[in-house]
């Protein structure tokens, strides 16, 4: 299995940017698609961004779409979520995710990902 470290969270003013990294140890990193999630307070997690294990293919939720950037770079291990002009409502416990299998990057539920970070959380003021 793979364990997943998250950093970079942090508070930040409504506009401003942070990067979340995601450090992955274990198994080839390179094998699997990887996710980014996000839960606010008494509200269900919820998918931000996914990535194919070669990075090739990401996919964006609409309320985060051109305004954060999934990436990442197999030879250090580590997937990152590049936030910019944060507001209010980004706030949340950001988690990153994990699975194999084919057609990977196509996961978009909780569920269906294995392998989880402890996550970071996120706080934008207004």
């Amino acid at each position: 299995q793979v364990q997943l470290v998250e950093s970079g969270g942090g508070l930040v003013q409504t506009g401003g940017s942070l990067r979340l990294s995601c450090a992955a140890s274990g198994r080839t990193f390179s094998n699997y698609a990887m996710a980014w999630f996000r839960q606010a307070p008494e509200k269900e997690r919820e998918i931000v961004a996914t990535i194919s294990a070669g990075g090739g293919i990401t996919y964006y939720a609409d309320s985060v779409k051109g305004r954060f950037t999934i990436s990442r770079d197999n030879a250090k291990n580590t997937v990152y979520l590049q936030m910019n002009g944060l507001n209010p409502e980004d706030t949340a416990i950001y988690y990153c995710a994990a699975r194999t299998g084919p057609r990977s990057w196509l996961a978009r539920q909780e569920y269906e990902y294995p392998y989880w970070g402890q996550g970071t959380q996120v706080t934008v003021s207004s």
